[in-house]
């Protein structure tokens, strides 16, 4: 059984139950359907693996934009219960690195870069995760460039890059002009990692391409994730950032169901 499957069943339990968030009875939903894949429920070994992990020395940033910030809430609960320090420092309608030749983006570019550096003195990551944003415009160089400077700031503070792409979206009619400069990221993020101490990780192979496809997973905005999206993203990216960084993801039954799911996020995007 995938665990997007996990998160989708839960959720689906949740709403025929009537009730927007009961955690204890959801969770004993969760560990049925884990034994129904596999985990007894009386195993003593299962019931180890489902308890949360002893604090490790990892210690996350996360930054993007607020499609970085609906998947905030389950990633915090996620690496938390492995054990792994977090900060959210994504950015509500901006996040951006890449500073272009907009005005718009050069603005929150110069606030990201500002909020970074006191990010690296006060939180002190070993890890910074940055997920593409939908303002990382600027031509391919702009690009390259802003990535690469992001590569060299996390290795002189000590930490490591992750750039990670970010899911399909709506291109409406705000995106539109920068639709190129949007689908072109990736490639140089990829590019910026391969030259530096850094880590690319695509994260189509979670989502897919189409943000209409029920693989992506999206909100009824077609931007963002609903709680099922963000679970399903929380525990793709720790498994990555756990062979990376070297700990132990915990189990998804031990943090998919907490207090995170009701969100104001998640309110706000009409999710159910």
């Amino acid at each position: 059984m995938r665990s997007t499957n996990l998160f989708q069943n839960i959720w689906f339990a949740q709403k025929q139950a009537g009730r927007r968030r009961t955690v204890a009875a959801v969770t004993v939903t969760a560990v049925v359907m884990l034994a129904g894949c596999g985990t007894a429920a009386g195993d003593g070994q299962a019931t180890a693996k489902h308890t949360p992990r002893a604090a490790t020395d990892v210690r996350v940033l996360w930054m993007g934009d607020s499609i970085a910030g609906t998947q905030a809430p389950a990633l915090e609960a996620a690496l938390k219960a492995g054990g792994v320090a977090f900060k959210n420092a994504s950015s509500e309608g901006g996040g951006t690195v890449v500073a272009g030749d907009h005005p718009v983006t050069s603005m929150i570019a110069a606030d990201t870069w500002k909020a970074l550096k006191q990010d690296l003195s006060s939180f002190r990551p070993t890890v910074i995760a940055y997920q593409l944003t939908g303002y990382d415009w600027g031509t391919a160089r702009q690009q390259l460039s802003a990535y690469q400077k992001l590569a060299r700031t996390a290795k002189d503070a000590g930490a490591r890059l992750v750039l990670v792409s970010a899911p399909p979206f709506k291109i409406d009619e705000f995106f539109k002009p920068h639709e190129a400069a949007i689908k072109r990221a990736p490639a140089m993020a990829a590019k910026a990692a391969a030259g530096a101490d850094a880590r690319y990780l695509d994260a189509s192979e979670l989502w897919g391409g189409d943000h209409t496809a029920g693989k992506a997973q999206r909100a009824k905005d077609g931007i963002h994730s609903c709680q099922q999206g963000s679970a399903a993203f929380a525990t793709w990216f720790t498994k990555q950032l756990g062979e990376l960084a070297g700990f132990t993801p915990a189990a998804p039954a031990v943090w998919a169901t907490g207090s995170w799911t009701g969100d104001e996020r998640f309110v706000k995007l009409g999710c159910g």
